[in-house]
């Protein structure tokens, strides 16, 4: 099992600070919308990963908390729980490596940035004005 400080500080204390940060402008404007990237690893969990899962479960868990507090004031929080997404990093995989990934994925394919910058796009819009506490998966089913 690793552990590794750097990781939890990207990614949850990051998420904290940055709440920290634009709490008060929002506060003020009586309205907001803050959006977290977490990973479907941080709902259920990946062998090899303790360190990265728990930081993300920790971002699913801050940001229904913070959605719960400054909900009175029209700020909604919200994650995203991206599954396997096709990245430079993703490309790097070994080529049965990556069809492994997508038989798993009931869409058979992997997701693209584009797929969920369009769920970021429903959370920051009045689409969504009535979303809070919120964790949308973005995964292909992957996590269903």
């Amino acid at each position: 099992m690793q552990v590794s400080p750097s990781v939890i500080n990207v990614n949850l204390k990051s998420v904290f600070n940055f709440t920290k940060a634009v709490q008060p402008v929002m506060w003020k404007q009586a309205g907001g919308s803050v959006i977290n990237m977490s990973s479907v690893v941080g709902v259920s969990g990946n062998a090899n990963q303790c360190n990265y899962s728990a930081s993300k479960a920790g971002i699913i868990g801050f940001t229904k908390s913070a959605a719960k507090e400054m909900g009175v004031r029209n700020i909604r929080h919200n994650a995203i729980a991206p599954g396997f997404i096709i990245t430079a990093m993703t490309n790097a995989l070994p080529e049965d490596v990556r069809k492994q990934w997508e038989s798993l994925i009931p869409l058979r394919r992997g997701g693209t940035p584009e797929d969920v910058a369009n769920v970021a796009l429903f959370l920051a819009s009045d689409l969504s004005s009535y979303v809070t506490g919120q964790v949308i998966h973005c995964c292909g089913g992957m996590n269903c």
